[in-house]
């Protein structure tokens, strides 16, 4: 990626810094999603090359998700490795994987949900 942000005379992506972020994370990550992105056009280019030398056979597998694991917002608790705000972010990028959905229920306060089960199965009201 590098040499061919280079000879393109572009400048590589930086991830930068939030200025309300006081830990740093640099939470604006241009040059991971220029990365990931990067990599998926090099390999459905050499996808698409065998393709054309190979008539219409290859052994380039396309990826139908990408997944990224980010850590962030500081230590949990002091020594801690988990992170305030660790969380993984997948991107499909093939539709046809997605086999269904869901549309999100209305939230409701889990103290509650969990007394009314109580009252239900024990006939407490």
């Amino acid at each position: 990626m590098e040499a061919n942000f280079q000879a393109l005379k572009k400048p590589i992506p930086i991830n930068k810094d939030v200025k309300q972020d006081e830990h740093k994370d640099r939470l604006m990550r241009e040059l991971d999603c220029a990365l990931i992105e990067f990599m998926h056009e090099q390999i459905f280019s050499d996808y698409q090359q065998e393709i054309i030398a190979n008539n219409g056979y290859t052994n380039v597998k396309l990826f139908d998700s990408t997944r990224g694991v980010f850590t962030e917002g500081g230590e949990a608790f002091p020594g801690s490795a988990i992170q305030m705000k660790n969380h993984i972010q997948i991107c499909v990028r093939n539709f046809n994987s997605i086999k269904g959905f869901f549309l999100p229920r209305d939230e409701k306060d889990f103290v509650t949900v969990l007394k009314e089960e109580y009252a239900r199965k024990t006939g407490l009201a």
